[in-house]
């Protein structure tokens, strides 16, 4: 075996033995005993192909404690399903590194299959409640964000006062936070039943309120107003990044698409607003 076969053999033996911690950690923090039946299975697959790959190194790799460290906190802060999905698109980047390895280990194949096996058998594994409502998260933050940088983007140049814009648009975010969580209830209810739409809601509201108090936050710290602005599209942007990528990860669904169309309306509706805010500051006169 020349150096670079012995490189992606101790690469992809490293990979194995992460995956086996990790899959181990994750089956121990679900309750639904089905669920972790498949992911102790996947551990044990996991190190069943390590210990193939060792027969070929001679050598034990440890694993990264920080990757496994990782997954622990993505797993706990962002979500099982989150977690499962990144680990899966892991599983298909494991190709690439077998392909390098076929022609010196011939269990290269078994170990491929045993590979495809684990990302069908990940796909449905688990259901979490934050995936279920995602819908009426989008909904709030989707409404937060538009109404908002709009709204924020208008007072700027209307008013031309930070403290004032502040609390404008926060006496404006939470009235629309409540305003949208009883129109969720109220739509969810004709669907499901009352504590279904009772949750919807709480989530619509609280999607709302959370990017309320983000979007306005640079208006309570900083004094310049324009530069406020600035930060503050700059916040819904990277809203708008992160929350599609965390939908794009945990969905399975392409991100580029849903980020650009995103940011165009949140960007769109900021300009416009902003040029009503110019228009009535000029025309009527309005100094605050």
């Amino acid at each position: 075996m020349n150096q670079e076969a012995t490189k992606h053999l101790l690469l992809a033996q490293k990979e194995e033995i992460e995956g086996y911690h990790v899959y181990n950690y994750l089956a121990s923090r679900i309750k639904n005993p089905e669920n972790t039946k498949v992911l102790k299975e996947i551990a044990g697959h996991e190190m069943k192909h390590y210990e193939i790959l060792k027969k070929y190194s001679k050598q034990d790799v440890k694993p990264s404690k920080l990757r496994i460290l990782a997954y622990r906190i993505m797993s706990r802060t962002l979500g099982l399903t989150f977690s499962l999905r990144l680990m899966e698109k892991g599983e298909q980047n494991a190709d690439h590194v077998y392909s390098k390895l076929k022609d010196h280990i011939p269990e290269v194949a078994e170990i491929l299959k045993d590979e495809e096996t684990h990302e069908k058998k990940l796909i449905g594994l688990i259901n979490e409640e934050s995936l279920k409502y995602i819908g009426s998260i989008v909904l709030g933050l989707n409404d937060a964000l538009v109404e908002l940088t709009g709204a924020l983007a208008g007072f700027t140049f209307a008013i031309q006062n930070s403290r004032t814009i502040a609390l404008i648009g926060l006496i404006t975010g939470i009235s629309a936070s409540f305003s949208m969580a009883a129109s969720e209830f109220l739509s969810q209810r004709q669907e499901e039943n009352t504590e279904e739409a009772i949750k919807s809601s709480i989530y619509t509201g609280t999607a709302y309120i959370i990017t309320v108090m983000l979007l306005i936050a640079p208006y309570l710290l900083f004094e310049n107003h324009f530069i406020n602005l600035g930060v503050m599209m700059s916040i819904a942007l990277l809203i708008i990044l992160c929350f599609n990528f965390y939908i794009a990860v945990a969905k399975d669904l392409e991100f580029r698409k849903r980020f650009l169309e995103m940011a165009a309306i949140s960007l769109g509706v900021a300009t416009i607003s902003f040029g009503i805010g110019y228009i009535v500051k000029t025309f009527l006169g309005l100094e605050i």
